[in-house]
């Protein structure tokens, strides 16, 4: 049975505070233990065949790091549209829930984007002092957002 909950990550770990939504995904897990309604998962970056992940979900949290976001994080309720992205070969969370409408026919469940505040995003760098700061706030909020009580099928 496919978890009802799913937490999609992406950043690259190479790349300073890039490594934003693997930590996020990272630290989450191991905070979590084992809990069968929810998955997470990590990638370099959002593709295409990320639409087949939002299948059978009741809702979706997308991580990553933000340099445009305010300070710790930002949390935004996503919908779907065709952006700049919808043609490359990574998209944006906007565009994925785009590709899963045009496929599936149908609308991708809850999904809310959570973007943790970066700064440095260099090569070679790691994660700055006030990043990982600003994911422990994330993880924090996170936490709530498991614990909410199921909104699709529910009374």
């Amino acid at each position: 049975m496919t978890p009802v909950l799913l937490v999609l990550a992406w950043g690259n770990p190479s790349r300073g505070d890039d490594a934003l939504g693997p930590l996020f995904a990272e630290r989450l897990q191991a905070s979590l233990g084992h809990r069968e309604d929810v998955e997470i998962l990590v990638d370099h970056q959002l593709q295409i065949e990320h639409a087949l992940d939002l299948v059978d979900r009741q809702r979706v949290l997308f991580v990553d790091a933000s340099q445009s976001a305010t300070g710790p994080f930002e949390v935004t309720a996503l919908q779907a549209r065709r952006d700049d992205s919808f043609t490359t070969h990574a998209l944006s969370p906007h565009a994925l829930l785009q590709v899963h409408r045009q496929v599936h026919l149908g609308e991708a469940p809850d999904c809310t984007l959570l973007a943790i505040r970066g700064e440095r995003f260099e090569l070679g760098e790691a994660p700055g002092a006030a990043a990982l700061d600003h994911l422990e706030a994330a993880l924090d909020w996170a936490q709530a957002w498991l614990g909410e009580p199921e909104r699709k099928g529910t009374a």
